[in-house]
C-alpha cells in the first residue's frame, strides 16, 4: 500500500510586522529564492525549498509593499511606503540604488532580460527604469484609472499587466521597445471586468 505524501508547509519567521507579499524566483543553479515584503520595511530573503533566511535588505523607512527578483535571482527590487523603490544585490544585501517617487509605491516587476524595473502606486503611473542607467529619467505611463497595486511583464516583455484598487479591473498594456529610446509605445488598453472587457484606442 502506497503511502500519500503529506505536505508540510513552511513556516518562516522572522518579521515583525505583517507580511504583505512574496515572490519566488524562477530556479537557478544555485536552488530558487523566496522573498518577502512585509509592514516592518524590511524584505527578507529565504532559500525557497527549505524556507531558511538568507539576509535581510535593510534601508527603507516605511512599509514595503511589495518586492521581486530578477531572472537569475542576483537582484532584488522592493516598493515602499517611504516613497521609493530600491534596487539591490542579492548576494551582498547592498542596496545598488534608490528611485524617488511622489508617493507611495505599491508595486515593481523585473523585466524578464533584467535590464528593466517597473513600478506602480498611488501616484497611479507607471515607471519603467532602465538598469543599465539607473540615473536617466523613467519612462512614464500616466493613464492608470486608479491606484496601481500589482505590475507584472508578459510576453517576453512586450506586455505591461497591472491591476488597480480603485477601479476593481485589470489593465493590458502593449509595448514595443525602442532600442534607442528603452520605452513603449502603448497600442490599447483593455479593461476587464468579472465577464466582459472594454477596449479603449
Amino acid at each position: 500500500m502506497d503511502k500519500k505524501k503529506v505536505a508540510v508547509p513552511l513556516v518562516c519567521h522572522g518579521h515583525s510586522r505583517p507580511v504583505v507579499d512574496l515572490f519566488y524566483s524562477p530556479i537557478t543553479p544555485d536552488g530558487f529564492f523566496l522573498i518577502s515584503a512585509s509592514k516592518d520595511s524590511s524584505p527578507m530573503l529565504r532559500n525557497g525549498e527549505t524556507g531558511d533566511w538568507i539576509g535581510t535588505f535593510e534601508g527603507h523607512k516605511g512599509a514595503v509593499w511589495s518586492c521581486c527578483l530578477d531572472t537569475n535571482a542576483l537582484r532584488a527590487a522592493s516598493a515602499s511606503a517611504d516613497f521609493t523603490a530600491k534596487l539591490w544585490d542579492a548576494l551582498t544585501g547592498d542596496e545598488l540604488h534608490s528611485f524617488d517617487h511622489k508617493h507611495i509605491v505599491r508595486a515593481c516587476a523585473f523585466s524578464e532580460d533584467t535590464h528593466l524595473l517597473l513600478t506602480g502606486g498611488l501616484e497611479k503611473i507607471l515607471r519603467i527604469f532602465d538598469l543599465n542607467r539607473p540615473d536617466a529619467p523613467p519612462r512614464e505611463v500616466d493613464n492608470s484609472p486608479g491606484s496601481i497595486r500589482t505590475v507584472a511583464w508578459l510576453h517576453s516583455d512586450q506586455t505591461i499587466l497591472s491591476s488597480c484598487t480603485d477601479m476593481g479591473g485589470v489593465r493590458y498594456e502593449e509595448c514595443y521597445f525602442s532600442v534607442l529610446l528603452f520605452g513603449p509605445k502603448y497600442t490599447c488598453t483593455l479593461y476587464f471586468f468579472l465577464s466582459s472587457f472594454v477596449v479603449l484606442t
